[in-house]
């Protein structure tokens, strides 16, 4: 996922009338109660209060839509952009009442500020530090490479890891799949990834609202580098340059969703689902949460109609046909838990302390029915030390990278993290569960190559059904300092830690 363990935290003042909601995180007893009365008197409508985002969520047709697009511009609100095939429409309003007006109108389901910063005109979100390549190791990795080998493939453990390198003997996927890469951006003139870019699948959607403009998918010059490491481990190609990706055959592209801070807000990732889901992408990788809450509560009306906007994002890219594949995170939580401690939201203001129930407060879209979530394991084979994990949360797992001195690779490979594209030609390491979900991504793209009709369901069958049965570590005390870090539930077939099992990608071209 595309977060350290130590969470991104910001210091700016709660805009008016959402610092109640974000200081208590679960709303007291009374709040709906006030609501209620409140919807009997609409306010007037003011917009003296700074510019939010909000999605509003609609029920029923098109003509529900037209009706509510006039009550959001009578109740001070400018409509970005409507997707009306899932009914949720992005709007930007200063009327600090905008969201409990609009509940109030009829074909209304929910609505809510998508942030608690103003709108305004990216951080690196691995763990721990990136590192580059360091041409020693470049020199050393190309003297050991195989006759069929890219130059810096003997640096990839993980792709032996899940096996990868002997599938490829096999197939290197289809040039009529496509994984969209829905993070921060790609770099389609890196050399290991042009052969394999998908431009007709790419867009920028920052906004909430689809921009074409060639080029707009790409991270700008202060902006992270994370989504293009994400794409080489898909689809960096097989031409005797560079790194090798899980499927070298396949198409990748770019769908930028995250702002220069590095944020990933709910109408950039509704607009990246749609557009996916509209130009026939078979896979999404989701290396990310959603901000600005790390967990979405269900009883609190703004981050409930985030819940809701995401969701019918990715159902609607579902039903078109794609399989989302998800990272779980990497605050070494257990995603199963009764309670959890959330110290992070929201992240674009002051976060406060609350307490939350992972099963109604939701990590969006990891958390969401149909996506495959993804924890990271090591070069050892074990959890990664920062993955999240959680009986029945969890449904694989993939290499994501670990700190070298809790799992060293063996030689040739000399880092634990996983080495990838970096934009300008470079390469580099990072380590992550944003690192284990392209693994995954790259294995259901070559499942979807050799299987072209089959639909997300029967795809995801295959890649439970291929991955390799793991037990789970126990006891589980990473850094071997005798304390048992996380305690892992389930059996060998199924448990906490690694889901289904390790995915494995030979499995997944010979089946």
């Amino acid at each position: 996922m595309a977060h350290p363990g130590t969470r991104r935290r910001r210091a700016i003042a709660l805009p008016a009338g959402l610092a109640l909601t974000a200081s208590l995180g679960l709303l007291p007893a009374g709040a709906a109660s006030a609501s209620t009365a409140a919807r009997d008197t609409p306010a007037a409508v003011v917009t003296d209060g700074p510019k939010l985002s909000y999605v509003v969520n609609v029920e029923g047709g098109r003509r529900t839509a037209d009706a509510v697009r006039r009550a959001i511009t009578a109740a001070g609100g400018s409509v970005v952009v409507s997707y009306d095939r899932i009914g949720v429409i992005v709007v930007h309003s200063q009327n600090p009442d905008f969201a409990r007006t609009i509940r109030a109108v009829e074909g209304v389901e929910s609505a809510g500020a998508t942030r608690t910063a103003p709108l305004a005109a990216a951080t690196d979100t691995s763990t721990g530090s990136e590192r580059p390549l360091t041409a020693r190791e470049a020199q050393a990795a190309t003297a050991a490479a195989g006759p069929d080998q890219d130059p810096l493939e003997p640096l990839q453990w993980s792709l032996s890891a899940i096996k990868a390198d002997r599938a490829h003997e096999r197939t290197l996927g289809s040039r009529d799949v496509t994984v969209a890469v829905i993070d921060t951006g790609v770099d389609d003139t890196h050399p290991d990834l042009a052969p394999n870019f998908d431009e007709r699948a790419s867009v920028n959607c920052v906004s909430g609202k689809p921009d074409t403009t060639p080029g707009s998918w790409r991270p700008g010059p202060d902006e992270s580098d994370h989504g293009t490491h994400v794409a080489g481990t898909i689809a960096a190609a097989r031409n005797g340059t560079g790194v090798t990706g899980v499927a070298p055959g396949v198409q990748v592209s770019g769908i930028k969703v995250s702002t220069t801070e590095g944020l990933f807000y709910t109408e950039a990732v509704v607009c990246g689902f749609v557009w996916a889901a509209e130009r026939g992408v078979e896979v999404t990788n989701n290396s990310y949460y959603v901000d600005p809450w790390l967990f979405n509560c269900k009883n609190d009306p703004d981050q409930a109609a985030l819940v809701e906007a995401v969701t019918r994002a990715t159902r609607y890219a579902e039903r078109r046909g794609a399989v989302n594949v998800a990272a779980a995170g990497n605050s070494r939580m257990d995603l199963a838990a009764d309670r959890l401690a959330d110290t992070t939201s929201p992240n674009d203001t002051t976060p406060v302390d609350r307490i939350v129930d992972p099963s109604e407060c939701l990590d969006i879209p990891t958390q969401l029915p149909g996506v495959v979530t993804t924890s990271s394991l090591g070069a050892k084979g074990l959890k990664s030390s920062f993955s999240n994990y959680g009986d029945g949360v969890v449904d694989i797992s993939a290499p994501g990278g670990d700190s070298t001195r809790y799992q060293a690779p063996g030689a040739p490979a000399t880092d634990g993290r996983i080495l990838s594209t970096l934009p300008n030609g470079r390469y580099g390491y990072k380590a992550g569960t944003s690192m284990a979900s392209p693994h995954v991504a790259g294995v259901v793209a070559l499942i979807k190559s050799k299987h072209p009709y089959a639909p997300p369901a029967a795809v995801k069958a295959l890649l439970y059904r291929g991955a390799d049965d793991t037990a789970c570590t126990d006891p589980y005390d990473f850094n071997n300092d005798g304390v048992v870090d996380a305690v892992c539930e389930g059996d060998k077939r199924k448990n906490a830690f690694y889901g289904e099992g390790v995915a494995d990608a030979l499995d997944a071209v010979r089946r």
